[in-house]
C-alpha cells in the first residue's frame, strides 16, 4: 500500500506541473496585456512601458513563469488590481465565509442522500422509489437561480424568515444569514447526489454476494447497512471527497445574490473589473485543491479496499 500511494504521489508531480503551465499561458499569453487594461484606452504608450516595467512584464516569459512559482510557493500572489489589497490576504478571508454555508450544507446534504439512497434501494420498485425519484428529476429540471430567486421573494421577504441578503460574521449573529443559502445549496444538491447514491446501491443489491447474505438469514436492515453500504463506499468517496474544493471556493450565484463576502463573490468583482491578479490567483488555487484532493481519492481507495493498492 506504501508503494502504490509514493506512486500516485509521483504521479501528481507532473500534473501539478501542468496546472501551472497551463494557467501561466492563458493568463500571461493569451489573456492580453493587463497594463493596457489598468491604465485605460486613455494611456500612452510610454506610460504602459513604465507600468509593464515596473510590474515585471517585459521579462522573458521563462522569467516571468518562475516568478508565478515563487508566488504560488510563498502564497504571496501581489495586490488586487481594483481594491489593492494583498490577494492572499483576501483568499484567506473568503474562504472561511465560503465555508460557513457550503460546509454545513454539504453535510446535510451527504447525510440526507445517503439515507434516501439506501431507503430506496430497500423499497426499489415501490411508490416511494418513483415519487423519490420523480422529485429528484423535477428538482434537477429547474434553474438554480430560480430557487435562489423564490427563496429571497417568499421567505425572505414575503414572510420575513431569513435576511434578503448580508452577512455577519461570528456565532451565533451569521446563522440568520446562512441558513437561507444552506437550504437554497441542500435543495440544489440533493436531487443529483440522490439518483447517484441510488443508482450506486442498486448496482450492490444486484451482486452475489448480497444473495449469499439473504440466504444465510441475515435480516435486511444488516444486508443494507453492514454489506450494500460498506462495499459501495469508493463511488461514495469518490463523490464526497472530490466536491471539497468546490466548498472552498463558495458559489458565484448565491454568493453574489447574498451579498456573501466569499470567494464567490470575490471571483465576480474580480470579472467585473478585469482584476486579473485575483482571478489568476483563484484559478491556480482551486486547480490545485482539485488535483490535492483527487489524490486523497485514490489514497482512501487503498485504504477502504486494499485490493486496489496491487493494480
Amino acid at each position: 500500500m506504501m508503494n502504490y500511494i509514493i506512486r500516485r504521489l509521483l504521479y501528481t508531480i507532473p500534473i501539478l506541473i501542468g496546472i501551472t503551465l497551463i494557467t501561466f499561458f492563458f493568463f500571461n499569453v493569451v489573456g492580453g496585456d493587463p497594463v493596457s487594461i489598468m491604465l485605460g484606452k486613455h494611456a500612452n504608450a510610454q506610460m504602459i512601458a513604465d507600468m509593464r516595467h515596473e510590474m515585471g512584464f517585459d521579462r522573458p516569459l521563462i522569467w516571468q513563469y518562475f516568478d508565478f512559482l515563487k508566488q504560488i510557493v510563498t502564497f504571496d500572489f501581489g495586490r488586487s488590481y481594483a481594491s489593492k489589497q494583498l490577494i492572499s490576504k483576501m483568499i484567506l478571508d473568503g474562504a472561511p465565509v465560503s465555508l460557513c454555508y457550503t460546509l454545513p450544507a454539504f453535510v446535510i446534504a451527504m447525510l440526507i442522500s445517503i439515507s434516501l439512497s439506501l431507503l430506496v434501494a430497500f423499497w426499489r420498485g415501490g411508490w416511494f422509489d418513483k415519487i423519490t425519484v420523480i422529485i429528484c428529476v423535477a428538482g434537477l429540471s429547474v434553474p438554480s437561480l430560480a430557487y435562489i430567486l423564490f427563496g429571497q421573494y417568499w421567505f425572505a421577504y414575503k414572510w420575513g424568515m431569513f435576511p434578503i441578503s448580508g452577512f455577519q460574521p461570528g456565532f451565533p449573529e451569521m446563522i440568520s444569514y446562512i441558513a437561507l443559502p444552506v437550504i437554497i445549496t441542500v435543495v440544489l444538491s440533493i436531487g443529483g447526489e440522490l439518483r447517484f447514491y441510488r443508482t450506486v446501491m442498486l448496482d450492490e443489491i444486484h451482486q452475489d454476494y448480497i444473495r449469499t447474505a439473504r440466504s444465510k438469514g441475515l435480516s435486511e436492515r444488516v444486508v443494507m447497512f453492514k454489506h450494500v453500504l460498506k462495499n459501495a463506499m469508493i463511488p461514495i468517496i469518490t463523490n464526497v471527497v472530490i466536491e471539497i474544493p468546490f466548498l472552498v471556493t463558495g458559489s458565484i450565484l448565491l454568493e453574489n445574490f447574498f451579498g456573501i463576502p466569499g470567494l464567490g463573490n470575490q471571483i465576480v468583482e474580480a470579472i467585473n473589473t478585469s482584476d486579473f491578479p485575483v482571478i489568476k490567483a483563484q484559478t491556480i488555487i482551486f486547480s490545485l485543491l482539485y488535483c490535492v484532493f483527487n489524490l486523497l481519492t485514490d489514497i482512501l481507495y487503498s485504504l477502504v479496499d486494499p485490493r486496489v493498492s496491487l493494480k
